[in-house]
């Protein structure tokens, strides 16, 4: 059972750069067909789909956040990070890595793995 643990700074001020990590516990995230992405939840808000990383590398990023994101991993430390710059007050929401497998579409916000979550507040 593939488990998610999400982790940051929590605090932020506007203009800054967001760092966050996602281990993942009881697989490997270059097994194949696996999907790991991002997502965020501002309060009061939908859940949003940033962007992923495949099991082969390749990265897909949300249109309108791509210009401020950057979805990486490091295989040896089966981690993966998402940075995020130019943070803005909007951008305060909990942040969630997420799993899904092939042939599930990766761009939505239904997976089947979660991380718990970790609160950003954007304020200076």
């Amino acid at each position: 059972q593939v488990q998610l643990q999400e982790s940051g700074p929590g605090l932020v001020k506007p203009s800054q750069t967001l760092s966050l990590t996602c281990t993942v516990l009881g697989g490997s995230i270059t097994t194949n067909g696996y999907y790991w992405s991002w997502l965020r939840q501002p309060p009061g808000k939908g859940l949003e789909w940033m962007g992923a990383i495949a099991y082969s590398g390749n990265t897909f990023n949300n249109p309108s956040l791509k210009s401020r994101t950057s979805i990486s991993r490091d295989n040896a430390k089966n981690t993966g990070y998402l940075q995020m710059n130019s943070l803005k007050p909007e951008d305060t929401a909990v942040y969630y890595c997420a799993a899904t497998i092939w042939p599930r579409v990766v761009t939505t916000t239904d997976y089947p793995y979660w991380g718990q979550g970790t609160q950003v507040t954007v304020s200076s």
